[in-house]
């Protein structure tokens, strides 16, 4: 682990189901979400690409990201305290506590380092990711398989919670 990483993780490095204390995420530049996506895989099956996002790429980070082809994204927590919240309120929270909604690259990533962190009932908004309107990225399960898709701000989920990140340092 390089040295601002390693000063950056304390404790057990081991993710949860609920929580990875970091994750490697690799720039969208070199790999785009769209072609992500199958990468993640559950019980075997790969990820699907809901059909009504065919403009996934469009969808961009609304926060800053450190400029590196491979950064890490600290302190993840799933955020299934938010099931049944708007994300818009959820947000608000989040904030409050100091840290951010995760990206659709990050929760990918996530899924890739910790692939139970997408459960039956306890899945996630990576509300950092937007693209014009008010829809907000999420990782859900169908079919038996991770699926990437949207949802719309103002809507709230019982199975869907809002992902948050401590920090991001360049890894």
């Amino acid at each position: 682990m390089r040295e601002p990483l390693r000063a950056a993780v304390t404790g057990d490095p081991t993710p949860t189901p609920e929580r990875a204390p970091f994750v490697l995420v690799v720039n969208r530049t070199l790999v785009p979400v769209s072609a992500r996506v199958e990468l993640v895989a559950l019980g075997g099956r790969p990820g699907v690409l809901n059909r009504h996002f065919a403009d996934v790429d469009t969808f961009a980070p609304i926060l800053d990201l450190p400029d590196a082809e491979v950064y890490a994204v600290l302190d993840v927590e799933r955020g299934e305290e938010f099931c049944g919240v708007r994300p818009a309120d959820a947000a608000v929270t989040i904030a409050d506590r100091g840290r951010t909604p995760i990206t659709m690259d990050e929760g990918l990533c996530l899924l890739h380092a910790s692939p139970g962190a997408l459960e039956k009932n306890k899945c996630f908004h990576t509300a950092a990711s937007r693209g014009t309107d008010k829809r907000v990225p999420a990782l859900w399960i169908s079919k038996n398989a991770p699926t990437l898709g949207w949802c719309w701000e103002h809507n709230h989920h019982t199975w869907l919670g809002v992902a948050s990140a401590g920090a991001r340092v360049a890894a």
